[in-house]
C-alpha cells in the first residue's frame, strides 16, 4: 500500500485517484478501447487513449494498436482540442456533464 502524495492518505497500489482527497496517482492515465471491425483489416485493432496529467504539457494522446500489439499511428490533442472532442462524443442530445449538473441544481430548486 501506498502513500497520497497530496493528502499522506493510505492508498492501495491498483488505485488512480487518492480515496480520501481525489488527487490522481500517476501522472499518465491509460485505457484500451476495443475496436468495432467493419472489415476484416480492422479485426483485432484497439484505441489506446492516454491522458498526460503532470506538468504544462497535459494533452491527450490516442494511438491504433494493431492484433500483434503495435502502435500504427498516434496523435495528440492538447487541452482545448480534447474538451473540444469531449463535447463531440456526448453529441446533440446527449447533455454533457455540465449540462446534467445545472439540470440537478435546477430539479433541487423546484424550478
Amino acid at each position: 500500500m501506498g502513500e497520497c502524495a497530496a493528502c499522506g492518505g493510505r492508498v492501495e497500489e491498483s488505485f488512480r485517484f487518492c480515496p480520501w482527497c481525489a488527487a490522481p496517482q500517476r501522472l499518465k492515465l491509460v485505457e484500451f478501447f476495443r475496436g468495432h471491425a467493419m472489415t476484416e483489416r480492422e479485426r483485432g485493432k484497439a484505441l489506446r487513449v492516454s491522458r498526460y496529467l503532470g506538468g504544462p504539457e497535459r494533452h491527450v494522446r490516442f494511438s491504433v494498436w494493431s492484433g500483434e500489439g503495435v502502435a500504427e499511428a498516434a496523435v495528440s490533442l492538447d487541452e482545448t482540442e480534447a474538451r473540444r472532442l469531449r463535447r463531440f462524443l456526448a453529441g446533440p442530445g446527449m447533455p454533457t456533464t455540465r449540462r446534467r449538473a445545472s439540470r440537478r441544481a435546477a430539479a433541487r430548486r423546484g424550478a
